[in-house]
């Protein structure tokens, strides 16, 4: 079967296509390289023997999603990663997160409603629940105003998926609220390579530790939690990947009593940034450079998952440790260096 993966070249969906290589699908990559690069290619060739197919297309062109849907007309499933993601630039560039998170899903999904069926899963997150009211966090808890215009987008993407499975029956969609995604595959082949200073955690502790950022901010340590810095569910891409393939194969084999499913997909156990850092410094036997600054505009105080759901209903569960995790990502930050 032959699955598009969007975003296919960037940290999450790399991780994926190989997932789905690896269980025998044919995979269309479209990236439009904004926060990726082609090199990717070659890790996943490395690793699975097999170039998935590869078209850079910018999805907020609409006769090119058009265009790729009539050349393209057996795509069986979409995996949609293709996004901007970092909270803090949401915060000062609103509307380029708007037109490109909102904009793309819809395009994507008008070309989807025309077919007879097809399989749809869309990647979400815990900024949802914006600051929840209890944790861990269950699927039911209320979706909150969103502490910034990155989380806006997936709670409003999350809306327009409903909104269109309602009325179009030929779309089966699950919307995956993952949490804090990290490391890399144990091969050191893909992994997380962003593009200029990281917006995520990980890479700038593993980038400080190479010594190529002089130190990093840990914003805040006033928040009320076990050390006072926020507490988040940190995930292993590959166990995130896996997560991925499973959701698909749930849509594909008709085991969706709905044709709108949403999981969360996490640990289930949170851990603090200075935890994170602990995990770092324990993994790759050196101290690293920090220094606690102001809190940052957007950031919410503790997000962990309760994986029940995913666990029962979806029959996939999260295996390796924060340490197991780190450890891939210092690997892959030593071999990219090299």
């Amino acid at each position: 079967m032959k699955i598009l993966v969007t975003g296919g070249l960037g940290f999450i969906g790399s991780h994926t296509t190989v997932e789905l290589q690896n269980k025998g699908y044919e995979v269309i990559i479209i990236d439009d390289l904004s926060n990726s690069t082609e090199k990717v290619l070659d890790g996943i060739v490395a690793i699975t023997g097999k170039r998935p197919i590869f078209e850079k297309i910018d999805l907020k062109d609409r006769t090119k999603v058009e265009d790729f849907f009539k050349r393209h007309q057996d795509v069986a499933g979409v995996i949609h990663f293709a996004a901007s993601k970092a909270v803090g630039e949401s915060v000062e560039k609103p509307l380029l997160y708007y037109e490109n998170n909102i904009g793309t899903l819809v395009y994507l999904l008008k070309e989807l409603a025309k077919k007879d069926k097809s399989s749809f899963i869309f990647s979400s997150s815990c900024t949802v629940y914006g600051q929840a009211d209890k944790m861990p966090i269950t699927e039911s808890a209320p979706v909150k105003m969103a502490e910034s215009p990155y989380g806006n987008t997936k709670q409003m993407g999350e809306e327009i998926i409903r909104d269109t499975c309602k009325v179009t029956p030929g779309i089966n969609a699950i919307a995956l609220r993952y949490f804090n995604p990290m490391g890399a595959h144990p091969s050191a082949e893909i992994g997380e390579l962003p593009i200029g200073v990281p917006q995520n955690l990980v890479p700038f502790i593993t980038q400080t530790g190479m010594g190529i950022r002089e130190k990093l901010s840990v914003f805040g340590d006033d928040y009320p939690t076990v050390d006072g810095t926020c507490i988040r569910d940190y995930i292993h891409v590959v166990d995130l990947a896996k997560a991925h393939v499973v959701a698909l194969e749930r849509l594909m084999n008709g085991k969706n009593p709905d044709n709108y499913e949403v999981f969360n997909v996490g640990t289930g156990k949170g851990s603090s940034v200075l935890e994170v850092i602990k995990s770092f410094e324990k993994v790759s036997g050196k101290k690293l450079n920090y220094k606690i600054v102001d809190r940052r505009p957007g950031d919410i105080t503790s997000a962990y998952a309760d994986t029940t759901k995913a666990n029962k209903v979806l029959g996939w569960k999260a295996e390796s440790t924060l340490d197991e995790a780190m450890k891939s990502a210092w690997l892959w930050e030593e071999k990219i260096r090299k």
